[in-house]
């Protein structure tokens, strides 16, 4: 049997951002996978809403306020994690995505626990999050992890909206 591979998270202020750090690749699978579960599947990047698609190629605008968790194994890029700039004493977490290779290892939970960390050292006073209904997986992991579920504050369907206190 093989050893486990250690996960290693990195935070960078958006702003920061590197062409190499493989966050455009994990941001492109996010949002290529979440336009075939809305039943909406595009061909490729350039096929995606303008907003999605220039967070894939420039993450470093897009992000620039933010924070943005990475998690590498063996130095591959495995996933990622944004946290939104601080509004009203709450951040919220972002496209939070493991790479399929990686998933099973604790990873996800790995970046929320990091971003709930920052939230902590940064004075906020909570966490907020919204998720597509049908990934359940990612709800039960929120759950897990204390999250709850509130009012929303995102208009589009069948969206979840949860918040921790920190």
């Amino acid at each position: 049997m093989t050893e486990p591979r250690e996960v290693v998270i990195v935070r960078r202020p958006g702003h920061a951002l590197s062409a190499s750090d493989g966050l455009a690749e994990l941001l492109a699978a996010y949002h290529l996978r979440t336009q075939e579960e809305k039943g909406e599947a595009v061909a490729g990047v350039d096929g995606l809403p303008d907003r999605y698609r220039a967070e894939i190629t420039d993450p470093q605008v897009a992000f620039a306020r933010d924070e943005v968790l990475l998690a590498s194994i063996g130095g591959t890029a495995a996933g990622c994690l944004v946290v939104a700039a601080p509004v009203d004493g709450r951040s919220e977490v972002k496209r939070l995505w493991t790479a399929p290779e990686f998933r099973g290892q604790g990873i996800a939970r790995r970046l929320v626990g990091a971003a709930l960390a920052h939230a902590e050292e940064s004075g906020l006073r909570a966490v907020r999050l919204s998720v597509w209904q049908w990934r359940a997986g990612a709800i039960a992991l929120y759950e897990r992890l204390g999250f709850t579920v509130t009012g929303s504050w995102d208009e589009r369907d069948r969206l979840v909206c949860m918040e921790r206190s920190v």
